[in-house]
């Protein structure tokens, strides 16, 4: 009797561990069961010089990759054309040593529509910590580059940062996070106090030649230092980034262009996390033809979350929510709509930058390893672009010494 007892509880032992088994949470793809995919790229390192702040942006059937060498305070910003054989000629940009330099808060590069490129990099304004200002400077012809000119014209030392560029038409269109409302203020008896206002969300449109042809104030408060995003579908741009609230609710918000102005902010999802600093993380978004993805990162209720929603009319409705995380990610996302109906998700967790592709019915693909990563802030975030059949990820490897970058391609196979 004895043995059948025993028999039957290990049969039951057995059968609660399979269920414990197929009810434990996704695994992840394998990088190395996926080689057919996944190809390594060019690496940069260097022996006496953090290389870091990688930036991936595209023209026509090319990427490109830009990038810091930081030594002894004084900063190199390069350029260079990333191929699958290697990287191109390495240019330089711009140099300096009064340069501010974040691990989120990285310089870009982009191109006009008719070939010429825009680059903007930080400078300290004043002695503070967070003064500084966004410098830009413009090549009509990828070698040479203008001289460079502040973007905002308020002259306060405070934050200016955070941008995000898309062309639009002939134009470029920049957005930022600006601290000029958070400046020192004089009393009306001459003594000065501290009145420490609130970050706003700007944006700016300039011509090829550098001209400032607008300037519009879009969020009159918003969180700290949570990167923007922006995109232009067919039917105009579209800006995203993390607001906030009176009450600390710090939600991702949206507007857009629509009949020659920009609407209100409108939240992208009411996810309520209420949060009583900067997470400094922030939403991504991309855009194929009409059809756009938003990915952001969420932890209301002290739920970590990696999220995407779909929008194929600038954000006037929005698809439900899908969640793409394993269940302990830290954010740091990135996205890139590879059709109408497909996108390719990019997030942080467990050591890890993971991946995998979410459709707009809400279906998604397996999750992948793209590459092992620490969590530390020295690791920057990860860049995430395609060109052609492919992905191209490029993110700051920092477990040596000296930081370096590493890329890897994925082909998309239909």
């Amino acid at each position: 009797m004895g043995e059948v007892l025993n028999t039957r509880w290990t049969a039951l032992i057995f059968l609660v561990s399979i269920i414990a088994f197929l009810s434990c949470k996704e695994k992840t793809s394998d990088f190395h069961s996926e080689s057919a995919l996944f190809k390594k790229g060019p690496e940069i390192k260097a022996i006496s010089a953090d290389i870091h702040l990688p930036h991936l942006f595209v023209s026509q059937d090319n990427i490109y990759l830009s990038w810091v060498e930081s030594a002894q305070g004084y900063n190199q910003f390069f350029w260079a054309i990333l191929q699958e054989d290697g990287l191109g000629e390495k240019k330089l940009i711009q140099a300096g040593e009064d340069w501010f330099v974040n691990w989120a808060d990285y310089p870009q590069v982009n191109f006009f529509n008719d070939g010429s490129l825009m680059a903007t990099f930080l400078r300290k304004s004043g002695p503070g910590t967070f003064a500084y200002d966004i410098w830009y400077t413009l090549s009509p012809d990828t070698h040479n580059w203008t001289e460079p000119k502040v973007l905002h014209d308020d002259q306060t030392q405070t934050e200016h940062g955070f941008i995000s560029m898309s062309p639009w038409n002939e134009n470029m269109l920049i957005t930022w996070l600006d601290g000029r409302n958070t400046a020192s203020q004089h009393s009306h008896n001459g003594h000065e106090h501290e009145h420490h206002g609130q970050m706003t969300l700007r944006a700016a449109l300039l011509n090829a030649a550098g001209n400032k042809l607008n300037e519009w104030l879009l969020d009159d408060r918003v969180c700290d230092c949570c990167q923007t995003g922006t995109t232009v579908t067919d039917k105009g741009p579209m800006v995203i980034f993390r607001d906030r609230s009176e009450s600390e609710i710090r939600d991702i918000g949206f507007v857009n262009w629509r009949d020659g102005q920009w609407s209100d902010p409108h939240p992208v999802y009411m996810d309520l996390w209420e949060i009583a600093a900067c997470p400094v993380n922030g939403p991504r978004i991309s855009s194929f033809e009409n059809q756009s993805g938003i990915a952001w990162f969420t932890a209301s209720k002290g739920q970590p979350e990696v999220k995407i929603i779909f929008s194929g009319d600038q954000g006037k409705t929005m698809s439900t929510p899908v969640r793409c995380d394993l269940g302990n990610p830290i954010g740091r996302v990135a996205i890139e709509m590879l059709d109408l109906q497909t996108a390719f998700v990019v997030w942080m967790e467990d050591q890890r930058i993971l991946g995998r592709t979410v459709s707009t019915s809400g279906k998604l693909g397996p999750p992948l390893e793209l590459t092992k990563s620490s969590a530390n802030r020295s690791s920057g975030f990860p860049q995430l672009k395609k060109v052609d059949d492919r992905l191209w990820l490029a993110w700051t490897d920092d477990s040596n010494e000296q930081k370096e970058i590493k890329t890897l391609s994925i082909k998309l196979d239909k």
